[in-house]
């Protein structure tokens, strides 16, 4: 990484009253609501992992949920948060600090009648073309694997038409500063899942509990729906169904959401294109890269969407002013989502084994598959500034109502994704897990497929850690010429770092006085040590946001007492 040469970011803006006059909450306090949101909803998506995990193991029936989850969530990413950040929210919420209310709930009104039209549409379609999709996008699927992949594909896929629906939810919630509901409300939806497998485990075959936690699943997602919609009812109350091209707003947010669209359809072109590769790869590959996937998605959603996510709409509210603030909110976003993810990364080389283990080495998962799943993690870790730093890029750009420069980059990546993750496949396919080291594997492709624990899966994972490496430079390179420097700053990051390599110490300290302490055990020593020297060492560094967090918990204990 080569940051910017760029003075501490200031403190966070306060943010400007909201339509009625109230002041919003700071850009700080907003997004600790979103993260702690994601934070409950992550925990139970651990939770549901380790559930998983403990049934399934790296079994071919973790890699049918893995892609049966997979397969329709293109309706999600084309119609979902990400197409409404970039052209529904700033619309909508710029009507709302306008105060033109009765505007906005039509506008809200005709985006939610097209996007059920959709998504109906793609689930019908989803349903009746399943068998086709699972050829196309899962040639290494057979037998028994290809018939379950085809039926929890038809499940799955009206799952994915209802939190369509959840995203527009959260799009109303989020413009009206109401964060914590939206994010919280996927907790529904992971404890669907997780009860279940207790409910049915021990009355069903395994295909047939796969079977009953899709029908889980798709019933949770109508409760992560339902639970929004009544909150929604109460703020818009302005809300009328319209069609979209009888409503100005709603038109301009169409207009806006064709290349967030095509931006997303190429992310999620790059999702199946992986999909294809690791079905190649040697059973529970799939499962492999979903478990690491679940540990390494919790400083990006924690972090980087909760950051993003509160600062669009307040970004989208001053478009329209002065670039040195729209720029000075990027920047001090930016060095609040490093303050956090710089650890996270330290964190997951240093002792992700550990935390991989705690999760999920319990039942059919053994530590062989932690040692797979720890390897796959450190390979996506290397892209984890990156990605958590596009994300606030991204929405620096939809609040300037430009969908197109995000799109086109994302195109590169994706392209560059391909072709590097074949290739880098290919190559770790060749080295497997041997006890307690690596071995060189056979060099024949078809032979590598029957290694047990063969690295195809950590290739995937560093390619996408190469291209999000390439997106970030090419979207920083974008915005610092529309509205000048941007950055968490040199000085600030070469501190976290600093900080994290001493809690990084402490916890290997700690690692070593415990050898052979069971893994949940060590893991709850471990993260606190890692935890307390990081913000103790950070404060003593002079970063705000340690002072910010040190604060906030002196208060709290004061208050308990």
């Amino acid at each position: 990484m080569k940051p910017n040469i760029h003075a501490d970011a200031p403190e966070p803006l306060p943010q400007p009253p909201g339509p009625t006059g109230e002041a919003g909450p700071s850009g700080g306090r907003a997004s600790a609501m979103v993260a702690a949101g994601i934070f409950l909803s992550r925990i139970a998506g651990l939770v549901r992992e380790s559930v998983l995990a403990m049934f399934f193991g790296t079994s071919l029936y973790a890699d049918v949920f893995r892609v049966g989850l997979r397969m329709p969530n293109v309706l999600q990413n084309l119609l979902g948060e990400g197409t409404l950040s970039a052209s529904f929210i700033p619309v909508y919420a710029e009507l709302l600090e306008q105060g033109r209310k009765e505007e906005a709930g039509r506008v809200a009104g005709a985006i939610f009648a097209l996007l059920a039209a959709l998504a109906s549409g793609f689930v019908l379609l989803g349903v009746l073309f399943a068998p086709v999709l699972v050829t196309v996008f899962l040639p290494g699927f057979e037998g028994e694997r290809r018939e379950l992949a085809i039926l929890t594909t038809r499940i799955l896929f009206p799952m994915t038409g209802v939190l369509v629906l959840s995203a527009w939810a959260l799009g109303i919630l989020n413009s009206h500063r109401r964060f914590f509901i939206p994010y919280v409300a996927p907790v529904l939806w992971n404890a669907a899942i997780i009860a279940t497998f207790f409910i049915f485990s021990g009355r069903l075959s395994e295909g047939g509990l796969l079977i009953a936690v899709a029908w889980g699943a798709l019933i949770g997602g109508v409760l992560q729906f339902l639970v929004q919609l009544p909150w929604v009812l109460r703020l818009e109350r302005s809300l009328r169904l319209a069609r979209p091209d009888r409503v100005p707003g709603a038109r301009e947010a169409v207009k806006n959401a064709g290349p967030a669209v095509m931006g997303r359809g190429v992310v999620q072109l790059s999702g199946y294109v992986d999909m294809v590769l690791a079905s190649l790869l040697a059973v529970g590959a799939v499962a492999a890269i979903g478990y690491a996937q679940t540990l390494y998605m919790l400083p990006v959603s924690l972090f980087g969407m909760s950051v993003a996510a509160a600062e669009l709409p307040e970004l989208a509210r001053q478009r329209s002013g002065a670039l040195d603030v729209l720029r000075e909110r990027t920047n001090a976003a930016l060095q609040r989502v490093a303050f956090y993810v710089v650890p996270s990364f330290v964190a997951f080389l240093s002792v992700g084994d550990v935390l991989v283990a705690a999760l999920f080495q319990r039942g059919e998962f053994d530590r062989s598959n932690t040692r797979l799943v720890y390897f796959v993690l450190v390979a996506y870790s290397v892209g984890l500034l990156a990605s958590t730093g596009t994300r606030l890029f991204s929405s620096a750009f939809f609040a300037l109502r430009d969908t197109r420069t995000p799109a086109r980059i994302a195109t590169v990546r994706v392209v560059l994704g391909a072709v590097l993750g074949f290739v880098l496949m290919v190559q770790f396919e060749a080295v497997e897990i041997e006890k307690l080291g690596l071995h060189v594997g056979p060099g024949v492709f078809a032979e590598m497929r029957a290694g047990p624990w063969a690295l195809g899966a950590v290739g995937l994972a560093l390619a996408g850690a190469i291209g999000a490496w390439l997106e970030w430079f090419l979207l920083r390179a974008r915005l610092r010429a529309r509205i000048g420097r941007v950055g968490a700053g040199a000085g600030p990051l070469a501190r976290m770092f600093a900080a994290a390599l001493t809690g990084a110490a402490a916890a290997w300290a700690v690692r070593w006085v415990l050898p052979g302490v069971d893994p949940l055990l060590q893991a709850m020593l471990i993260v606190p040590a890692f935890g307390l020297v990081y913000f103790g060492v950070a404060a003593a560094l002079g970063l705000r946001e340690a002072g910010v967090f040190l604060g906030r918990f002196r208060r709290l204990l004061g208050r308990g007492r």
